[in-house]
């Protein structure tokens, strides 16, 4: 709801707890005073003339609860204008439990680093037995 040519908005509308959120408003003519923007997501916060709009900032608390809420302008010339804020969240899962190196999951990586180090045992023992054959007899 805005009355006259008041308006109020939310950069970004879709935030985080824990983000820090721009506020931009206007009260029309009477943008040379501070007003308050009020909502639950994130309490009152003064927002103050600036360019010829009024703004302020504000970060929206760790431990709010996702939902959408109102953004309310307040201005002392007795504009009014709303708009909404969502919070969500989108934090990352946790990992899962350290128990191993997955020897015993499925899928190629098992197998075949044992018989490549079955391939490099033989290789190397082949190896040596070949050199051993070539060395001359030495004698007394």
């Amino acid at each position: 709801m805005q009355s006259g040519n008041a308006f109020v908005e939310v950069t970004p509308n879709t935030a985080q707890p824990g983000t820090r959120v721009n506020i931009r408003a206007s009260c029309d003519q009477g943008n040379n005073n501070q007003a308050t923007v009020d909502s639950q997501a994130f309490g009152r916060v003064v927002v103050r003339p600036n360019n010829g709009f009024l703004t302020g900032a504000v970060t929206i608390p760790g431990n709010r609860a996702p939902g959408t809420f109102d953004v309310n302008l307040n201005c002392p010339n007795g504009n009014t204008a709303h708009t909404m804020l969502t919070v969500v969240n989108m934090s990352k899962p946790t990992q899962g439990p350290a128990t191993g190196g997955g020897g015993t999951a499925g899928g190629f990586g098992g197998p075949l680093v044992l018989a490549g180090g079955l391939a490099v045992i033989v290789l190397g023992g082949g190896l040596w037995l070949l050199s051993a054959r070539r060395r001359p007899e030495t004698g007394p």
